[in-house]
């Protein structure tokens, strides 16, 4: 039954969503939207010298699933590197679509969503936050390589 799917910590999670808001200076912005239901998530990052996070903003608008997915990652994200973001991806999609476990490791929380798994249509919602985290920590690398290459090009 689909209110097996709001327990009380889906719901403590979407009622307190960690790093609200957008960042003054991002190295890496994204939006994502769920077509179906127009679930939305705008997450800015910030990078260290390792490629991990050190900063993170995200706005969120969406179910409460969406927004519980978001609280988890919202908790999970600092110190994060763009491989840990995109395993917990594949390990997301994997359990709703495949029967997986779900991610491992920072983002284990994420596993409190298995039950979405019966709710073909509520899988985008469930990924907004994660897939517009994994967009704007890309962008954000691809901006400090591109930066690098300049530098460098420049010394020789």
């Amino acid at each position: 039954m689909i209110d097996d799917l709001y327990s009380a910590r889906i719901l403590s999670l979407a009622a307190n969503l960690p790093h609200s808001g957008r960042l003054a200076e991002p190295q890496g912005s994204a939006e994502r939207v769920a077509k179906l239901c127009g679930s939305k998530a705008i997450v800015d990052v910030t990078l260290d010298h390792e490629g991990r996070i050190s900063d993170f903003a995200q706005t969120v608008k969406a179910c409460a699933l969406g927004q519980a997915a978001a609280g988890v990652v919202g908790e999970s994200i600092l110190g994060a590197s763009a491989s840990e973001i995109a395993e917990a991806r594949d390990a997301m999609l994997a359990m709703l679509k495949s029967g997986g476990e779900g991610p491992a490791g920072r983002f284990e929380g994420l596993r409190v969503l298995k039950q979405v798994a019966d709710y073909p249509a509520r899988y985008a919602s469930t990924m907004v936050a994660l897939e517009a985290t994994l967009d704007a920590v890309n962008q954000a690398l691809a901006k400090h390589h591109s930066d690098t290459r300049t530098r460098l090009a420049g010394a020789a």
